[in-house]
């Protein structure tokens, strides 16, 4: 785990009152700490260089250049250089994506902010991979995820961008709309049109499009202090292995999501999400506690002919929220439907 991996602190800017300064501390913060999905620290260099960007002092073309000058003057290279190097370009990078208004809902638009985001990184920054990939996952126990064959790549970008452009959020309520664009980004990230660098291109994406949804208000902190975490829930979501009892979950992933987009306070923890935690469900705390009686499991084990809406009342909590518990109930296996809506019941699965 990525344990040693700290946020840096840009609070000083963040919580006065200039916005410049603000939205440029929020952009850093942000930016450094999606450097942690790859286990990447930035020098002390760009935190000294980003604080003089952050103050007004120079500009983000500035900062590169300064960032670019930095690498090239060094005469003997060690590893640890090699590491802080991409931390520092990448940075640099998202932190003028994220300064910027435009976004392309494309293919074009998606490649493009990888090719900025890695631009003078990697050599194929903005290509779409030619060749099938596999990642060992630390959640997963060493195993990956099955991503998209090359040779489909871009008709997948394409097909979800396409259902998502259709889609309409009209009538959905602000957790409906979570848990959707939970199920998008997921299905977005699963394609990995790139050699190196998705989670990272998905997240700015990601953050553009709630932006381009209205979301302007977000918890930037979520990218700056949990990025590794958004992408074991990126994993979490697309993998499963039914001979060991794992199921494709997108539970986790809504709980990024609800406390970066709605302000929520989930609990949000790595080992939580490790296919050999045993994890559980609870109205409130996350956790289903077979003794309490107030929670959505209890209230099933008592009455499998219960519904939603009875549910819904008798906890006084909103539909939406009730139907979240129940599917992440179903997600991790502790119950299951029998029949139609209507006239079906639900079943206890007995770990």
């Amino acid at each position: 785990m990525r344990n040693d991996i700290t946020m840096v602190n840009f609070d000083e800017y963040i919580q006065q009152g200039e916005p410049q300064k603000r939205e440029r501390g929020y952009a850093w913060q942000t930016a450094i700490g999606l450097q942690a999905v790859d286990g990447l620290k930035p020098s002390d260099y760009l935190i000294e260089t980003a604080r003089k960007h952050i103050e007004g002092d120079i500009t983000i073309d500035e900062v590169q250049q300064l960032i670019k000058s930095y690498y090239d003057s060094k005469d003997i290279r060690t590893e640890k250089d090699n590491e802080t190097e991409e931390a520092d370009k990448v940075s640099a990078n998202i932190t003028k994506l994220l300064n910027e208004r435009s976004f392309a809902f494309t293919v074009a638009g998606l490649t493009a902010i990888h090719r900025r985001i890695f631009d003078g990184v990697f050599k194929f920054a903005g290509q779409i991979r030619d060749y099938n990939i596999t990642k060992k996952e630390w959640v997963l126990r060493g195993d990956t995820v099955l991503y998209v064959n090359a040779e489909d790549l871009r008709r997948a970008i394409e097909y979800d961008l396409e259902q998502e452009k259709n889609f309409s959020y009209k009538g959905l309520s602000l957790d409906e709309v979570v848990e959707h664009i939970a199920k998008f980004v997921s299905n977005l990230w699963q394609i990995h049109p790139f050699g190196e660098g998705n989670t990272r291109t998905t997240a700015i994406f990601l953050i553009k499009y709630v932006r381009k949804l209205g979301f302007k208000e977000v918890n930037n902190d979520m990218f700056a202090e949990h990025s590794w975490y958004f992408r074991n829930a990126l994993v979490r979501a697309n993998y499963e292995d039914l001979s060991k009892g794992i199921h494709k979950t997108e539970t986790f992933l809504v709980r990024f999501l609800s406390n970066l987009l709605l302000g929520q306070n989930y609990s949000l923890k790595n080992r939580d999400m490790h296919v050999q935690f045993i994890d559980t469900v609870n109205v409130e705390s996350d956790t289903v506690n077979d003794t309490v009686n107030d929670t959505v499991f209890n209230l099933i084990k008592q009455n499998p002919m219960i519904t939603s809406t009875e549910i819904s009342l008798q906890l006084k909590i909103s539909l939406s929220t009730t139907k979240r518990r129940i599917k992440e109930l179903k997600e991790v296996g502790r119950i299951e439907r029998i029949g139609s809506d209507k006239t079906g019941h639900w079943k206890i699965i007995e770990n």
